[in-house]
């Protein structure tokens, strides 16, 4: 089991947490750069009753590059993008990454909606390739 903690840039929204990472990995979907303001998104994604959340958030609803609801939750006060779930995973919460204390220990293992992703990115590693997501199995 992983243990995580993390939070927002002023630190008025904390989380933690201990679990077994569900998947981790880089979405370059159209939402997730407008989210983030960056070519990308990097996030460890967990089961949700294993993440403890304190301090206020903000959450955007928007729909995905599936068509179907997200909702990112940010720190009211420095607007840091902490979390996020997707309607088409229930019961998963998306950490991102640059939000925990200590992100040494996540290892993606895949990148998504590669045919949005910006022309100038190129990720080193063994990440797995998906235009959009992959689909169960």
């Amino acid at each position: 089991m992983a243990k995580f903690e993390g939070g927002c840039s002023c630190g008025k929204v904390r989380y933690s947490g201990e679990a077994e990472p569900i998947f981790a990995g880089v979405c370059h979907c159209t939402a997730c750069q407008k989210t983030t303001g960056s070519s990308f998104s990097s996030v460890v994604a967990v089961p949700a009753p294993a993440l403890t959340v304190t301090g206020e958030v903000k959450v955007y609803d928007s729909k995905g590059d599936t068509g179907q609801a997200t909702h990112s939750s940010f720190c009211p006060n420095c607007g840091s993008p902490v979390t996020a779930t997707a309607d088409i995973m229930q019961g998963v919460v998306m950490i991102r990454t640059g939000t925990l204390d200590d992100s040494s220990w996540v290892k993606p293992t895949m990148e998504i909606y590669c045919d949005s992703k910006m022309p100038w990115v190129a990720l080193g590693g063994e990440l797995k390739s998906f235009p959009k997501m992959p689909g169960p199995g």
